[in-house]
Formats: C-alpha cells, structure tokens, sequence
C-alpha cells in the first residue's frame, strides 16, 4: 500500500490550549480511515490541518510525498484534497445541481452548468447520492438528510483523491444512517476517505482502518476488529464496553 497522506509529529495549540500533541497518521490509498475519540480530542482539528485551514504548531503534513505543510487550502484542494464539513456549506438559494455545477466550475459563471457536458458531470455526481429528482430544488428547501448527501456529492464532484469527512452522520435517523453507509461503501476505490465520526455503527460498517485520538495524541491505530479489542481503547474510549455498544466483534 503507498501512504497518500503521513502526519508527523502534528502539534497544535490555541494559544495556552494544547490540542494535538505529537500526532502521527498514515493513512494508505484507498483507505476508509475513521477517527473516533471522545469529544475535544483533536478530530475536527487534525481534519483542518490536513486540509489546509490550519497550520499546525509543530509537525508536517504530508500527501502523496510532499511535504504540503505551509500550502493553502486552494493548493491542497488543487491537488486533490475534498472537504465536507460538520456544518453545512451549501448555497441555500441555489439547487442541488447548481451547488454540484459550482464545484465543478470551481465557483465560476454558473451558466455554464447549462451545457451539455456540465449537465452530464451534475446528473453523474447527484445519481449515485440518490438527489436526481431533486436536482431542481433549491439546498434551503432540502431535509437535513438530503443536504448531508449532497455536500458529499459536491466533494465528489471535484474528483478528489482524498476525501475529508466531518461527522457525516451527525442528526441523521436510523434509516438515514444505513443510506449514508450505502453510499459511502459505493465511492470507488480511487478515492481514499478520512472521517471522523461519534457513531460507531458507521464507523465499523465503513472503516477499514481506524484510529482512536486520546487527549489529542493516537491511542491506537488499527482495524476495527484491532480497535474494538484493545482494551486501551475500550478503557480510555468507551469505558470498557466497545462490544457492548457495536455488538459482538464477529458481527462487523
């Protein structure tokens, strides 16, 4: 497996607060790597570092063997860094298929989402999100449920090769939760997913690799079968009942 994207040693503070202390992360191409801990541990953090947002205080970045540290997040997305945030950042005036032409024009005229390839590129990014029928709805008009999907759609729609997730899940019901699953297990293999996420029914159905952020270092780093076994992690994580909370360890 080749490393798309390596922190080393990512330290981060706001000013006397210590977020991330001494953070490393390898992730591999074609990972779904979840990041998972109790809240304040440094997730939604290390995600604006890896993106770009942020500078760490100590530590680099590095995607795909460059060290892209210092770069923006103009650069980072440039050369195929996606982002969807834990809250939303969809133009509620426009619809579905004018967000997702806004992507792909890189925020350009949004006329030329009216051409014919461009129609193509909207109606291929908003299918597989199940949205085709609401391509012509306003995001305002959309339920919470719909906009999470079409926020992934928009990332998508950029062609990335690493996909930053932030609490995709968050507010969404039983039944839309198994939608998101589906549609998370449905992004090719070419793209490589970073998430985190606090429900851990998503984050066993999807992740083939997990790591556990602990007071803002890595406690463990593993599969989710290795995860959910390290007593560590069960101890620091979920005070001992990791199985009692996902089911047994042989039913993911």
């Amino acid at each position: 497996m080749i490393d798309l994207l390596r922190c080393q040693d990512v330290q981060h503070r706001y000013g006397a607060l210590t977020v991330l202390r001494g953070v490393r992360l390898t992730v591999s191409a074609g990972d779904r790597h979840a990041l998972i801990g109790p809240n304040g541990a440094g997730k939604s953090t290390l995600l604006k570092l890896i993106a770009g947002e942020e500078r760490p205080s100590a530590g680099t970045v590095h995607y795909r063997g460059r060290d892209v540290t210092r770069d923006p997040v103009h650069r980072r997305a440039r050369a195929g860094i996606g982002r969807s945030f834990q809250h939303s950042t969809l133009l509620g005036s426009l619809t579905a298929a004018q967000n997702v032409a806004l992507a792909l024009t890189g925020g350009r005229l949004l006329a030329r989402h009216t051409d014919r390839r461009h129609r193509a590129e909207v109606a291929e990014a908003l299918a597989p999100v199940g949205l085709t029928d609401l391509a012509d709805v306003p995001a305002a008009a959309l339920s919470y449920s719909q906009c999470r999907r079409l926020e992934i759609a928009v990332a998508l729609a950029a062609k990335p090769q690493l996909l930053l997730l932030d609490e995709p899940a968050a507010g969404m019901s039983g039944e839309e939760r198994g939608g998101l699953v589906e549609l998370l297990r449905s992004v090719p293999p070419t793209v490589t997913i970073v998430f985190v996420e606090h429900d851990l029914d998503v984050v066993f159905d999807v992740a083939t690799r997990v790591s556990v952020l602990h007071l803002g270092t890595v406690l463990h780093s593993g599969t989710p079968e290795q995860v959910r076994r390290s007593p560590e992690v069960q101890q620091a994580y979920l005070g001992g009942r990791m199985e009692e909370v996902h089911g047994e360890a042989g039913g993911a």
